[in-house]
């Protein structure tokens, strides 16, 4: 199963005058590098959580049906399935009806349930594309405050301590940020 971004999020969690506000920034010279650090600091939240800030446009790939007729996401939160295809034996899609897949939105991670008649599936590699859209929400105030805080907190972090930090905090997210992100994290076993 591989996941592929197709569309990032339409807006970021936090606004580059929010970061501004808290950072007490008068000008605006140094805006290009704040919303860098602001799209970086929000893929960290998004890696170390397991969740998907702001909706964005994913498509997943498969080679196969699964035998359960369970297919467990890898992103969460799932809160819209788009479209999805198979293709044939000749390389051409034939869309998989929309009344065949069955999202279950609160299962974590979020679980597609095959519930009637698919395609099969004509050749070994990547036969299967499923679209979703992924993310608490279309906006920033979508998002859990406490994850946005983290993205506010890591991108001010980053922009205050450019270089300064080495060795061994240079590798890990500062404690205080891992407590905000901690209640989202996606258990893994």
């Amino acid at each position: 199963m591989t996941p592929i971004a197709l569309t990032p999020p339409a807006q970021e969690p936090v606004s580059l005058s929010e970061a501004r506000a808290f950072l007490r920034l008068d000008q605006t010279e140094e805006d290009d590098l704040l919303a860098t650090l602001i799209t970086a600091a929000r893929l960290m939240v998004e890696a170390t959580s397991g969740r998907l800030l702001v909706d964005q446009s994913w498509r997943i790939v498969l080679d196969h049906w699964p035998d359960s007729g369970e297919i467990r996401l890898p992103l969460s939160p799932v809160g819209t399935l788009t479209a999805a295809r198979v293709y044939d034996a000749l390389g051409a899609p034939q869309q998989v009806a929309a009344s065949a897949l069955q999202l279950d939105r609160a299962s974590d991670p979020p679980v597609l349930h095959i519930v009637g008649e698919v395609p099969e599936i004509g050749r070994v590699r990547s036969a299967i594309e499923i679209d979703v859209v992924a993310g608490f929400g279309p906006n920033a105030q979508s998002v859990p405050a406490l994850l946005r805080q983290a993205v506010l907190r890591l991108a001010a972090r980053w922009f205050e301590h450019r270089g300064d930090v080495v060795g061994r905090d240079a590798e890990a997210l500062p404690t205080e940020i891992m407590a905000l992100i901690a209640p989202f994290r996606r258990a893994r076993l």
